[in-house]
């Protein structure tokens, strides 16, 4: 059983391989179940939609056009230190995967068109959304009416991940906690006001003066 990838080429402790057994009778059991669970079926129903609004890719294009149309010095301390907290997560889980190798409970032909990505451990998506939710209620926070839509697409990412055979129950469980952990070290790392602010005008300048065709 390819768990970890190219298990004949690295010895994967006893211990490490029933636990990989566990989960992947645990989770196909559950989406097994879930068709029959009309929340369930219709949360799957969205995977794809899910899916794509906490894809990497489209969170780091989509703040970036944030910063670039919202020019407002009370948005710059979030604008500059989420950029830091969604290449963070994208480093670390693309170091985390290429280390553990776990592949993908489906065959890579079965995954959205263009995705290069065959490793699940740990779900991105779940650390990002994690990351994003921990970031926006803990750390820097919005509004509190903000907060049960936030929790409830947290959620949602995580199951539905599951529910389209994305993931192992073990994968988004770590991709939660990683999310946490990434959370409470951009709290620590979080810039000032005045430092966000120095960084977004200083890129804002050498834009205009590449547009003037300053040297």
């Amino acid at each position: 059983m390819d768990m970890l990838g190219d298990e004949d080429k690295r010895k994967v402790p006893e211990m490490l391989q029933k636990i990989l057994r566990y989960d992947v009778q645990i989770t196909k059991k559950f989406v097994e179940n879930a068709q029959k669970v009309t929340a369930l079926r219709s949360l799957g129903n969205h995977s794809k939609l899910l899916e794509v609004s906490c894809h990497g890719v489209v969170w780091l294009a989509g703040w970036l056009t944030f910063i670039w149309l919202f020019n407002n010095s009370e948005l710059y301390q979030l604008q500059v230190n989420m950029l830091i907290a969604l290449l963070l997560d994208i480093v670390v889980i693309a170091i985390i995967k290429a280390f553990v190798r776990r592949r993908r409970p489906i065959p890579m032909n079965k995954l959205i068109p263009g995705n290069p990505d065959k490793y699940s451990f740990p779900s991105g998506h779940a650390s990002r959304s994690v990351l994003v939710a921990f970031i926006l209620i803990c750390v820097d926070p919005v509004s509190f009416i903000f907060y049960p839509p936030l929790m409830a697409w947290v959620t949602s990412v995580a199951v539905s991940r599951v529910l389209i055979e994305r993931h192992y129950f073990l994968d988004i469980f770590a991709g939660i906690g990683l999310g946490i952990i990434e959370g409470l070290f951009i709290s620590l790392v979080w810039l000032s006001q005045s430092t966000s602010t120095s960084i977004l005008k200083s890129l804002s300048d050498e834009k205009r003066d590449g547009g003037e065709f300053h040297v």
